[in-house]
């Protein structure tokens, strides 16, 4: 008798049917592989970078120049996630291939990760287990200006929500 290994059966946080190559604001969270706090801390309410903290923002800075017609609005870097609003703009050229989001999180991770295990190499980051973030993100379509204000009001004031934060490691005990 034949074995058949099945794959987990995953359940996907897209919605189901939507285009994420249609131009428009995405507000997305990725969250580090076991919610380990490696990008910094909070002291009073603020953020507080370390050197990983500044490697990500680097790189989430950097989206525009790699993705033509691709932009970033209001972000956070927590201490174990990121909170982004990236915008996928009108393409007029239709020579021009439409990039996802998928694609434009997936190229931030692929490099963040490369620079981190460089970093625990020659730097003597903390060490991690394979993955430095975790395998998917969540994200929401922003689908009109009031809800793109709200979101925008979040991402600032999260540091000063983060001692209610489900992420926060004071949760898991």
């Amino acid at each position: 008798m034949r074995y058949r290994f099945r794959k987990p059966n995953r359940r996907s946080l897209r919605l189901k049917g939507y285009d994420y190559t249609s131009p428009g604001a995405y507000f997305v969270t990725l969250c580090t592989q076991g919610r380990l706090c490696l990008f910094g801390e909070i002291k009073e309410g603020a953020m507080c970078l370390n050197e990983i903290g500044h490697m990500i923002e680097r790189w989430w800075l950097s989206i525009p120049e790699r993705f033509e017609h691709v932009d970033i609005d209001a972000f956070v870097i927590m201490p174990n996630h990121l909170h982004g609003i990236i915008v996928l703009e009108a393409i007029i050229d239709e020579h021009f291939r439409h990039v996802s989001l998928a694609s434009v999180v997936r190229w931030f991770k692929t490099k963040t990760t490369n620079e981190y295990i460089q970093g625990v190499k020659q730097k003597g980051w903390p060490p991690f287990d394979r993955r430095l973030w975790q395998r998917n993100y969540w994200e929401h379509i922003i689908r009109n200006d009031r809800s793109l204000e709200r979101i925008r009001r979040y991402i600032v004031e999260n540091p000063l929500r983060w001692h209610l934060d489900r992420e926060n490691p004071i949760y898991w005990k």
